[in-house]
C-alpha cells in the first residue's frame, strides 16, 4: 500500500481536511456519505489563523458540528478530548486487509541490502540487537500517529503535521515526502540495473558488459523508457494496485530463495563478522532498518480506509503487520550474511548463480516488482512537489495548467533520477541518505506530534502523566535528529571515501555512466 491507494489520484497530495473528506475519492471500493466522518472524533481543536486559511473557503462557511471551536482572545490550538466512540466505515478495509496493506508498505528493496548492512555493523547480534530497539520507536510511532489523526480526521501524513505545526508543517512535510520519494525512485532504477547484470552475467557471460546493449549503463535507462515513463504521466494509478499487492508474494520468495540457497547452496563463505570492528560501526545498519521498515507516511491513508478506524483495531493490524516484517527481514539478513559472510554485495541477489531457475524467477519478479513500483512513488513525489508549487506560486489552477505541469514534473523527475541511477554505483550509496529521512519520519514527526498534542491538552503539565508523555517526545524529537546526523554525515562520508569497501562489479568496463554514451557515440 502506498500512499496513492487512498488518495484522490490526481488530487493534490494534500487531502481535503475531514469534514470535505471523500472516502470514494480516497479509499477504492467505499462508498461512505463523507458527511459521516464529521462526527467521526468529536475532539475540539482551534487552529492558528495560518493554518485555518489555508483551507478551502468553503471550510469558513461550514458548520463544524463542534469540531472545531475557535478561542478568540489568544487564538490558540486547544485539543479537548471527547468521547471515543467510532462508528464503523461501511466499505472499509478490514483488519486482516490492513494486516496486508501495511506489510506491503513495508517490504521492499532494503531487504536486499540488509545483508550487507549485517557485515558493516559487526555481525548478525549487533543488527538484531540494534533492530530490536528501535522496533519499540517505530512501532510506538505507528500508534502516536495514528491516535494524532483522529483529531482533525486526517488521511495524510501531511494532513497530521498540519493539525500539529500549521501550514509550514505541511509544507515541509511535503518537501521531505518528495525528496524521499525521489531518492527511492533512484534506488529501484539501480535495483533494475543489478537485476539485469545478474542475469546476463550468468546466461552471456562474464564479459557481457563489453556488448553496448547488455550494458546496464544502456539497458536499464532503456527499458525504464519503455516500461516506466508512460506509466508516469497518468492521472490515476489505481490500475498498478494489484501488482503492488502481488509485490508482498515476491519479497516472501525471495526471503524463502535466500533460506534454502542457505541450507542446500554450495557456497563459501567469506569472513563472518561477531563484533563490530568499530562502536560507530553500529550505525551502519540503522539506515537499512529505518528505510526498510519505513510505512510511516502511507500509514495515515492505511488508517484512515479502515472498516473499524480505531485504535484498538489499528494495534492489532499494525503490530501483526511489523510481526511479520520483524521475521522476514530478520531471517532475510540472518541467512543472507551466513551464505557469503564478508563477500555479500550491496544487492544479495547478485551474489546468486542466475543459471539456477530459482535464482532467474527472483531476478525477474523483482524486476517486474520494481518496474511497477516506480510509478507509484513518482506519483506521491509528484502530487507532493505539484502541492507545494500549487499552494506558493499558482492561485488559478485550471485542468490544462494542471495537465502541463503533470507531464513536466513527471518528465524532469524520471530523466533526473535515470541520470543519478546510472551514476551512483549501488543501492547502498541511496539507502544511506533514505535511511537518514526515514528517521525523521518515524522519530521526529512522531515526537512533534506527541509534544504539541501533549501541551494543548495540558499547557500547564499538571499531571505526571503529561510530565512523561513530554519526555518521551523529546526522546523521540532528540533521537531522531540524532540519527539524521550522525547516519547521514556517515553515510555521505563513507560513499565519498575512496577506501569503502564496495562490492566489485561483476563486468567490469573503461567506460561507465555519461562517459559509456561518449564512447557509444564516439564522442570525445
Amino acid at each position: 500500500m502506498t500512499i496513492k491507494d487512498c488518495i484522490a489520484p490526481g488530487d493534490s497530495i494534500f487531502c481535503p481536511r475531514s469534514h470535505d473528506y471523500d472516502h470514494n475519492d480516497h479509499c477504492y471500493g467505499q462508498d461512505d456519505d463523507p458527511t459521516e466522518f464529521n462526527n467521526l472524533f468529536p475532539v475540539s481543536i482551534m487552529r492558528q489563523n495560518s493554518a485555518h486559511s489555508s483551507r478551502s473557503g468553503a471550510d469558513d462557511n461550514e458548520d463544524q458540528n463542534e469540531s472545531i471551536s475557535e478561542k478568540s482572545d489568544d487564538d490558540q490550538t486547544v485539543l479537548v478530548p471527547a468521547s471515543t466512540s467510532y462508528p464503523d466505515t461501511e466499505g472499509g478495509t478490514s483488519t486482516l486487509g490492513t494486516i496486508f496493506l501495511i506489510v506491503n508498505a513495508a517490504l521492499g528493496a532494503g531487504l536486499l541490502n540488509l545483508p550487507k548492512a549485517v557485515d558493516q555493523a559487526g555481525g548478525v547480534f549487533t543488527a538484531v540487537l540494534v533492530q530490536t530497539m528501535l522496533l519499540v520507536f517505530i512501532m510506538l510511532a505507528l500508534l502516536i500517529l495514528a491516535q494524532t489523526a483522529n483529531i482533525d480526521n486526517s488521511a495524510t501524513l501531511q494532513e497530521v503535521m498540519h493539525t500539529v505545526a500549521g501550514v509550514w508543517g505541511r509544507r515541509a512535510t511535503s518537501v521531505i515526502v518528495t525528496v524521499y520519494c525521489f531518492g527511492s525512485c533512484i534506488t529501484f532504477l539501480i535495483i533494475i540495473g543489478d537485476q539485469f547484470d545478474r542475469a546476463f552475467a550468468s546466461l552471456v557471460g562474464s564479459e557481457y558488459c563489453h556488448t553496448w546493449y547488455y550494458n546496464r549503463d544502456f539497458v536499464m535507462p532503456a527499458s525504464s523508457f519503455l516500461l516506466i515513463l508512460p506509466l508516469c504521466y497518468t492521472k490515476k494509478i489505481d490500475f498498478l494496485k494489484y501488482a503492488s499487492a502481488f509485490g508482498v508474494f515476491i519479497i516472501i520468495y525471495v526471503v524463502a530463495l535466500i533460506f534454502v540457497e542457505y541450507a542446500t547452496g554450495d557456497h563459501v563463505p567469506g569472513p563472518i563478522k561477531t563484533k563490530p570492528d568499530d562502536w560507530v560501526d553500529v550505525f551502519s545498519v540503522i539506515p537499512v532498518i529505518c528505510f526498510g521498515y519505513q510505512c510511516h507516511v502511507s500509514i495515515i491513508p492505511i488508517y484512515s480506509c479502515m472498516k473499524h478506524r480505531n485504535i484498538k483495531h489499528f494495534s492489532v493490524a499494525s503490530t501483526s503487520a511489523i510481526a511479520i516484517c520483524v521475521f522476514t527481514y530478520t531471517g532475510a539478513a540472518t541467512f543472507g550474511y551466513l551464505t557469503f559472510g564478508s563477500t555479500v554485495s550491496d544487492d544479495i541477489l547478485t551474489n546468486y548463480n542466475a543459471k539456477k531457475p530459482s535464482v532467474m524467477i527472483a531476478l525477474v519478479a523483482m524486476g517486474l516488482k520494481t518496474y511497477a513500483t516506480y510509478p507509484i512513488l513518482l506519483f506521491c513525489g509528484r502530487e507532493g512537489l505539484s502541492s507545494i508549487v500549487k499552494d506558493i506560486l499558482v492561485k488559478d489552477d485550471t485542468p490544462s495548467k494542471e495537465k502541463t505541469q503533470r507531464y513536466t514534473i513527471a518528465t524532469i523527475w524520471f530523466v533526473a533520477t535515470i541520470l543519478l541511477a546510472i551514476e551512483i554505483p549501488n543501492i547502498g550509496a541511496v539507502i544511506h541518505v533514505l535511511g537518514s529521512f526515514a528517521a525523521i519520519f518515524i522519530f521526529v514527526f512522531t515526537g512533534v506530534c506527541l509534544l504539541q498534542t501533549t501541551l494543548t491538552r495540558d499547557h500547564k503539565l499538571s499531571t505526571t502523566k503529561s510530565r512523561l508523555t513530554i519526555i518521551l517526545a523529546l526522546s523521540f524529537v532528540v533521537l531522531g535528529f540524532f540519527l539524521f546526523g550522525v547516519v547521514l554525515t556517515q553515510g555521505i562520508k563513507t560513499d565519498l571515501s575512496p577506501a569503502s569497501k564496495e562490492s566489485p562489479p561483476l563486468c567490469e568496463t573503461e567506460a561507465r555512466g555519461f562517459k559509456f554514451y561518449l564512447s557509444l557515440f564516439n564522442v570525445t
